[in-house]
Parts: C-alpha cells; sequence; structure tokens
C-alpha cells in the first residue's frame, strides 16, 4: 500500500466523538480496510484500493467531519485538548474554551495550524504554520509564525490575540500566501492586524518556554473526581477495525463522549468511572492490547507508512534496551524525509553521494534538549547504523549532564534558588493546595527548587491525595 493510497480524516483539534468515530471506522472496513493509522497532526489515515467517493462523501457529510484523498493539499487543525485532565494545564483553559475556538474555523485550512497551551508537553507548540499559545491573560494567545521557505525559527508577534479572533486571523494570513508573497513576517502581521483591527493586547511578557520532557500518554491513570483516563499506543501504528468497534461500542455504554486523538499516534480515553474499570480492563484483555510499554518504545515519532523508519526504530529500541540506559526526558524522532521535528532528538537518513553508498545516518539535538526551542545541532554525521546505540547513550549523558540539579536550602551557592531559574506555583484544582517550585514538597522527599514538569507521573497532592494532572498553573 502507497501512502497515495490513504484517506485523510481531519479530526479538528484531535476530539471526535465515539458515535462518529465509529461511523468513520466502518465505513472504512466496507470500503476494505482492515484497521486505521493515526497521523501526527491528529488526523485518521486508512488505506484503501477502491475509494468509493459516493460511500466516504455520504459518511462524512454525515459527521460533519472533512476528508481528503487527493495528498496534502489540506490541514488539520491541531489542538492540546487531549491534554486536560491528563496533564497540567493553563489556569483558564477548559473544555469549552477549546471548543469554541475551534467551532469559529468554518473553513478548510490549507495551512497547518496549532491551538496549544504552554504548559502541557503532550501536544508540540511550534510544528503549525500559525500557532496560536495560550498566554496568562485569559483567552489571550500568543500568534508564533513559522514557514521554513522564510525562516526556521517561529517568529513572535507583537500582540496577544482573543480567542474568538484566532480563526479571523488564520484565515486572513492563509489569504496572503505567505511564501509566495515574498514578505516578512512582520510585514505579514502588520497586513493582518490592518485588514481585521482584532481585539489585541501588547505582548508584555514574552512566552515562559515549557521544559521538555517526553510526555507519557499510555495506561490506566486517576484523574480529578476518582476518575480515570485511558491512553492507548499500538507499536507498529495500525489500530485494527475490530479493536476499535468494540471501543467505540464501550465508549456509549460507558457514557464517555469524546475521543482523542495525540501527535504522538495514540488514543486518550478520558472520565472513565471506578464502576466501569473491570470493563475496559476486559476489553484490552480480549484483544490483547499491551498499556505497559517501555518510556524507551513510547517516546518515539515516525513518519506513517514508513516500514524503513519503523525499522531503524525497532533495531534501535533493542540495541538500547539491552543497555543500561535512562532516557525519560528524552524523545526521538527518525527522519527519512523531511519533517518538522518535535522530538528532542532525531535520527536522520544521510545523503549519499553516490546511489551504491550503504546508509549513513546523523543525529541532533535540539537547542537545551527542548524542541519548542525549534534549534538543532548536529552530535555526529555520516555514520553507521551499528554504531548508532553506543552514540545515543553518549548524548544521553549529555542531556543529564545539562540538567539543573535543585539545590537544598542548605546550600553555599550565593543566589537564591529563586533567582537561579523562573520557579512557578501549581495549584491542585480540588482543594487548592499549592506546589510552589521554590519550596518543593519536603514531606515527599522533593527539593527546593524541583520543576513540577519533572515530578513523576506518580506525584499526587500531599492533602487530598488528588494526581498530578488536578494541579493547574497559577503564576504565570
Amino acid at each position: 500500500m502507497q501512502k497515495e493510497d490513504l484517506v485523510r480524516v481531519f479530526v479538528k483539534g484531535g476530539i471526535i466523538s465515539p458515535g462518529d468515530f465509529l461511523k468513520m471506522i466502518l465505513t472504512a472496513n466496507e470500503l476494505g480496510a482492515g484497521y486505521i493509522h493515526l497521523g501526527s497532526r491528529q488526523d485518521v489515515l486508512f488505506p484503501l484500493k477502491n475509494k468509493n467517493l459516493e460511500t466516504l462523501s455520504r459518511t462524512f457529510q454525515a459527521i460533519d467531519t472533512a476528508y481528503d484523498t487527493d495528498g496534502e493539499e489540506f490541514q488539520n487543525i491541531v489542538s492540546s485538548y487531549p491534554a486536560l485532565d491528563v496533564m497540567p494545564t493553563t489556569h483558564w483553559l477548559a473544555s469549552h474554551t477549546y471548543h469554541y475556538i475551534l467551532d469559529t474555523f468554518d473553513y478548510r485550512p490549507k495551512l497547518k495550524i496549532n491551538i496549544t497551551d504552554p504548559v502541557q508537553n503532550l501536544v508540540p507548540l511550534f510544528t503549525g504554520n500559525i500557532n496560536f499559545v495560550a498566554s496568562s491573560i485569559d483567552n489571550y494567545w500568543y500568534l508564533y509564525l513559522r514557514f521554513s521557505e522564510i525562516s526556521p525559527k517561529p517568529w513572535a508577534a507583537p500582540d496577544l490575540i482573543y480567542g474568538y479572533d484566532l480563526a479571523k486571523i488564520a484565515k486572513e494570513i492563509e489569504a496572503i500566501n505567505p511564501v509566495k508573497s515574498g514578505w516578512k513576517y512582520e510585514e505579514i502581521y502588520q497586513k493582518v492586524k490592518t485588514s481585521l483591527s482584532p481585539n489585541s493586547l501588547k505582548v508584555e511578557h514574552e512566552l515562559d518556554y515549557p521544559e521538555s520532557n517526553s510526555p507519557y500518554y499510555e495506561g490506566m491513570n486517576r484523574i480529578v473526581g476518582g476518575k480515570y483516563w485511558l491512553g492507548l499506543y499500538w507499536r507498529n501504528n495500525k489500530f485494527t477495525i475490530n479493536f476499535l468497534k468494540a471501543l467505540c461500542q464501550l465508549c456509549v455504554a460507558t457514557n464517555i463522549g469524546k475521543i482523542c486523538l495525540t501527535p504522538w499516534k495514540s488514543i486518550i480515553i478520558k472520565g472513565i468511572a471506578e464502576k466501569d474499570r473491570l470493563s475496559w480492563e476486559k476489553l484490552l484483555g480480549k484483544f490483547g492490547i499491551n498499556i505497559r510499554h517501555s518510556s524507551l518504545e513510547l517516546n518515539w515519532h515516525l513518519p506513517v507508512m514508513d516500514e524503513e523508519a519503523l525499522g531503524i526504530k525497532n533495531y534501535l529500541v533493542r540495541a538500547l534496551d539491552k543497555q543500561d540506559i535512562s532516557t525519560y526526558g528524552l524523545s526521538f524522532s527518525v527522519k527519512t524525509r523531511h519533517m518538522a521535528l518535535f522530538t528532542s532528538v532525531a535520527i536522520e537518513k544521510a545523503k549519499k553521494n553516490r546511489p551504491d553508498d550503504p546508509d549513513a545516518f546523523n543525529i541532533l539535538y535540539s537547542k537545551d534538549f527542548n524542541p519548542n526551542l525549534s534549534e538543532y545541532f548536529y552530535f555526529v554525521k555520516n555514520v553507521p547504523i551499528e554504531t548508532l546505540p553506543p552514540l545515543l547513550i553518549e548524548l544521553s549523558y549529555k542531556y543529564y549532564d545539562q540538567l539543573e540539579v535543585p539545590k537544598s536550602p542548605e546550600s553555599t551557592d550565593d543566589k537564591p534558588v529563586a533567582h537561579r531559574k523562573h520557579l512557578r506555583k501549581y495549584q491542585c484544582e480540588s482543594c487548592l493546595t499549592v506546589y510552589d517550585e521554590k519550596y518543593g514538597d519536603p514531606a515527599s522527599d522533593i527539593l527546593p527548587g524541583t520543576s513540577f514538569l519533572k515530578l513523576p507521573d506518580s506525584y499526587i497532592c500531599p492533602l487530598c491525595e488528588n494526581p498530578k494532572s488536578a494541579f493547574k498553573r497559577i503564576d504565570q
């Protein structure tokens, strides 16, 4: 099956109802697909030899969802909605905020658009051409433009944009056609601002980039109110139709209203009640679903339907798994063709001087090992695949060496911890307990200066025992 045989379904914001998802996969099955793929832009892809356009059109009109059978003319809108209740969030962001903003996009974008929360790390901030990032002010968003033809690094607009104007801004930028116009970012933004006069505020504080930790997105995990979220990952990115049918039916039977798709090609189900846990565990057991992959297995991003990249990843995971290596905090991608990087480390297939030259690879890593900084450096170039595992181990040591170690109150450092870096506060939304990075959590043996994002996923509120995902950032 070739990439041109794919049908791409644009699941706006990575959010779809179980009923609509079921109609989609039943149509895919009717036309001959036995499985679906998930894309890095929260889209759904399934391979078909018989693209019955009448059947496809009927289904996707019924569920009011756009699709494409002719390549990559259109793009999905990415959002960090799937991270809600799964990870800490900016204090004012809620489910209805995302839904309202996504509903204002009444056209099919040809540019890549991201709508994200900078506190979470499940959805990358700057993999779009137009990137809206939540600020500390209710419903105002930073605007970052990024077109590789103009500049590889994102450009920040001088104003915050009101949430209900995001769609108008994006549509106007698309009308300008930035790449063909030859304009600079400043000229593009000024043209848009003059044309639309959007509701905006001057940027007074630059975006505080989140720390780069590879996200955890698998397994059964507790959330606020005693409910659970379930993350599902399939090693080969082939989610079988039979399993997905059963999953959608169980969502409906247990009153789950939304299914979330992540850029890591995984599915998240949120709001599972305690009384329904056994039903979900039976479903996983019946289909032999593993929800205990190692972090080394999970923290990879590969292009869809790229068997070469999958083979390279599998080789490296097997080789590294035999070594005493920790990859906690690091994420990896395999780049065999042009793609937007959003991992801290990339293994890139090197260009050949002659067709009969053996395969060789480059290793790149992002500045401060934070892909949100959109700047990559070469660690090595043109090395054979057999040397990649020890080189990745060496690079992991470089990562851990550059991490800031929290200092105890007795430290003789002449700078207090609060002055060495920007420390944040997070508040449990149930009991209002505050985790202040300046003080840590001595009762849990967490030193002062410890980043909240570097706390283990098992961290719970010391007062009400709510999970880490129950905390919202309040210091911005």
